[in-house]
């Protein structure tokens, strides 16, 4: 392991971490993950046809409402006043089905990983929810973090994966 659980305490009891002696630094986490269909489903998807309506914009808003929700859903989570939440969808022909990632932004004083990765797994929720009557056998996948930076223990980049 590469240090200490933050989130226990010496006893290993669960607490929030106190975040304020921590300087402010602009702090950006990027995460994805994806939604394996039927190829019929995503071109149904793509051509505007789910039963539901614009799945790829309504799952792009549910990430980005997610995101900013993260405190809520997450016990250990310090709400966070966001700068920029931005989720990205598209299709990718050879999974079949679409690809999701979140970038979180913000100056403060703890990071952005949650919020991205909530952003993503929402999103993915989402399409699986507005298209499930087309095909309750989709994937969802992957949901990991792709980067971070900013902060006490600065940069991170996770290490090239296969991604299907």
């Amino acid at each position: 392991m590469a240090g200490k659980l933050t989130h226990l305490d010496e006893t290993g009891a669960a607490h929030m971490v106190d975040v304020g002696a921590k300087d402010e630094t602009e702090r950006v986490a990027v995460a994805e993950g994806f939604v394996i269909m039927l190829p019929a489903t995503l071109e149904r998807i793509l051509e505007g046809n789910a039963a539901k309506g614009d799945v790829i914009g309504t799952a792009r808003i549910a990430g980005l409402m997610a995101a900013k929700k993260t405190a809520d859903l997450i016990p250990l989570c310090h709400p966070l006043m966001l700068t920029n939440v931005a989720v990205e969808i598209d299709a990718d022909e050879a999974l079949p089905g679409l690809r999701v990632q979140a970038t979180a932004r913000l100056t403060g004083k703890t990071g952005v990983e949650m919020e991205a990765l909530t952003a993503v797994s929402v999103a993915c929720l989402t399409i699986y929810d507005m298209a499930k009557a087309a095909d309750k056998g989709m994937v969802i996948g992957n949901i990991r973090l792709l980067s971070k930076s900013g902060g006490k223990s600065g940069d991170w980049q996770a290490p090239l994966r296969s991604t299907s």
